[in-house]
């Protein structure tokens, strides 16, 4: 049998080579009806790409990385696959690299990322300050700030709206004492929700005490969370779900009734939250519309049809549970 050209699927679309080369690469202008035409050409012939002679002369891997801080968060799993399967529709293989949070497996994978010779890299930085280690690979930044903004594209959700919709929704159901809990605040999304915590507080002409702001870690969290019960708060915005899972399991064991006594609302909406006892209300990211705005900024980049610099907000929406009250 014959191996087909794209010079033979051209002819069959009744095409030029160079339409049937843009519909491949999903990369300039032609009609709906001509990329429709083409790929059932290309379905019925089983027409395949030879990506080692595109490689070749058009100068591209056709392969990005990602860079990830820890895959079995259910945040950002949710946001590489969405990647890997964007990209995988545009004909690009992703290279997944799992940190662990180790700033030294960090560089490790961008110097090997660098030496596969990638098109493109998307980072979800595990440093609290991050800086590229060198400027010739176009990459996208989600989340977690870099320190310069000017060299990237930075995608994160609007986590301040995120912080401040979640304390006046517990104001608003009742709370007199709200209280943010936290393990980390050094990272940019951390300092943003609480910066919205604080303001929502400040609207609603409440104080900020010492019992208002609480940050801790998986193992105390039990005993600093009485310590504040003592005084008086009556909800808790958990920066993320699993601060939220650690405070719902803790006030759960120490008989304290939720909604009731003390309402809860988390961010992130990962999988469990509606499994949860009881179900945790949540601020949603939009996975969905990071993902697809990380890849399409990615792709402009490294076609030099955008230039670096540039931030993108994406919306957060509220998702009421049973863990605060009902009005």
């Amino acid at each position: 049998m014959k191996t087909l050209t794209i010079k033979d699927i051209a002819e069959l679309a009744d095409v030029s080579v160079a339409t049937v080369s843009r519909v491949i690469n999903n990369n300039g202008r032609f009609s709906e009806e001509t990329r429709k035409k083409v790929l059932d050409i290309i379905e019925k012939t089983g027409y395949k790409t030879n990506y080692m002679a595109k490689s070749l002369r058009t100068n591209k891997s056709y392969t990005i990385g990602v860079i990830v801080p820890d895959i079995s968060n259910y945040f950002f799993f949710s946001i590489v696959e969405k990647v890997e399967q964007v990209m995988f529709e545009k004909n690009f293989t992703t290279i997944i690299c799992n940190t662990d949070r180790s700033i030294k497996k960090e560089k490790a994978y961008l110097e090997l990322l660098e030496s596969k010779k990638i098109d493109g890299l998307i980072v979800i930085s595990g440093a609290e300050n991050f800086a590229f280690p060198q400027n010739e690979i176009p990459y996208v930044c989600i989340d977690r700030e870099p320190i310069d903004k000017s060299k990237t594209i930075f995608i994160s959700s609007n986590h301040y709206k995120g912080g401040y919709m979640a304390t006046k929704e517990l104001i608003k159901r009742g709370s007199k004492n709200p209280c943010i809990v936290y393990y980390n605040d050094k990272a940019t999304y951390s300092k943003n929700r609480i910066s919205g915590f604080e303001a929502a507080l400040k609207d609603e002409n409440l104080k900020i005490s010492k019992y208002s702001k609480l940050k801790s870690d998986p193992l105390s969290i039990d005993m600093y969370l009485k310590k504040i019960l003592k005084g008086k708060v009556d909800s808790i915005f958990a920066i993320n779900d699993n601060v939220a899972m650690d405070v719902l399991l803790s006030l759960n064991e120490n008989k304290i009734k939720v909604p009731d006594d003390v309402q809860v609302i988390g961010f992130d909406d990962n999988i469990n939250d509606k499994y949860m006892y009881p179900s945790l209300s949540t601020i949603r990211q939009n996975v969905d519309e990071i993902a697809r705005n990380s890849v399409d900024a990615l792709i402009k980049l490294m076609n030099q049809e955008e230039k670096p610099g540039k931030s993108i907000t994406i919306d957060v929406e509220l998702v009421l549970r049973n863990s605060t009250k009902i009005l």
